[in-house]
């Protein structure tokens, strides 16, 4: 993995005095992901995903994530941040839960079934999300890489990762800022 220094969009937003709303990240997303010179901009390992800081609208947390053939970040959540993405080239895949997971005091759930969502978000295509939204995004191409936007509020103030076998939802790893930037 590697990290490259900070980049900020041509095509970034006025900051709301509470905070951009989840509609505000997706089309701040949306439009970073139409900057074609800032898209090609970003630096592409075969072996592992690369990512750019950007600075987002109102105070959040952007990102410009390169991901090779194969590659995904796993089971997590953003915390008590909400957030939107958007797939600026190639196709990513999301499995996400349809419902709302108790945010403390648990190390192993068993999910009931019928809460997974997949969805395929090819060129133009993202979404975005509340707070405690677990995913994993998954670049499925055997050839092609994908180049995906992410914008976050409040800035990210850790990454919950979590292990899935079947319907067992176990928490492996809390992450801090320090740990990804």
């Amino acid at each position: 993995m590697s990290v490259s220094p900070s980049l900020t969009p041509a095509a970034s937003a006025a900051a709301p005095a509470h905070g951009p709303t989840q509609a505000e990240l997706l089309d701040f997303v949306r439009r970073t992901a139409g900057d074609a010179e800032l898209i090609a901009s970003l630096p592409l390992d075969p072996e592992g995903r690369t990512w750019v800081r950007l600075e987002g609208p109102g105070g959040s947390e952007a990102w410009l994530i390169g991901w090779p053939p194969g590659t995904g970040t796993g089971w997590h959540d953003h915390a008590e941040s909400v957030g939107a993405f958007l797939t600026a080239s190639g196709e990513l895949k999301e499995h996400s839960l349809t419902t709302r997971l108790p945010t403390d005091g648990w190390k192993t759930l068993e999910l009931t079934e019928g809460i997974d969502r997949e969805r395929r978000l090819g060129a133009g295509k993202g979404r975005s999300f509340g707070r405690h939204h677990v995913h994993e995004v998954l670049n499925e191409s055997t050839e092609e890489h994908a180049i995906s936007v992410h914008a976050y509020y409040p800035p990210l103030p850790q990454i919950r990762r979590y292990s899935r076998s079947g319907q067992v939802l176990r928490l492996e790893q809390v992450e801090r800022p320090a740990d990804w930037q």
